[in-house]
């Protein structure tokens, strides 16, 4: 019934310092939509910002800043991704770790957006060589 995600929202207290993250740090597209919302576009998905105190109807029956704990496949190699968050001066917290993804092994590093949102950023390890 459900062939992917297309959207997500993320409720943020500092839209400069998101905007900054998610653009700078993360490497997404600003957007504009609508009546002058903003989302991050990646690939064929986005994440649209809602301004806590100021979020569009209908919403998370909770939104809060922080709650969300999200893993990206980078379009690049990890150490890549890793030189990238240490040329912008942004801290990685764990990694590079071996997970399980939704379609199997990956490598992973862990940061956090400015709302302290748990970002993890991986790449997909191909096991039929190991």
């Amino acid at each position: 019934m459900i062939d992917h995600l297309d959207h997500l929202v993320l409720t943020t207290i500092n839209l400069e310092a998101c905007k900054d993250f998610y653009v700078r740090v993360m490497g997404m597209r600003l957007e504009t939509f609508g009546n002058g919302r903003l989302a991050f576009r990646f690939g064929n998905q986005k994440i649209n910002v809602h301004v806590r105190g100021h979020e569009f109807e209908p919403k998370a029956h909770l939104p809060v800043p922080g709650a969300l704990d999200l893993c990206f496949i980078a379009s690049t190699a990890l150490d890549t991704v890793v030189a990238h968050l240490q040329a912008e001066q942004w801290p990685i917290i764990e990694g590079p770790v071996q997970r399980t993804g939704a379609t199997g092994l990956i490598r992973s590093v862990y940061v956090r957006d400015p709302d302290l949102n748990l970002i993890e950023i991986s790449e997909p390890l191909d096991t039929s060589i190991r």
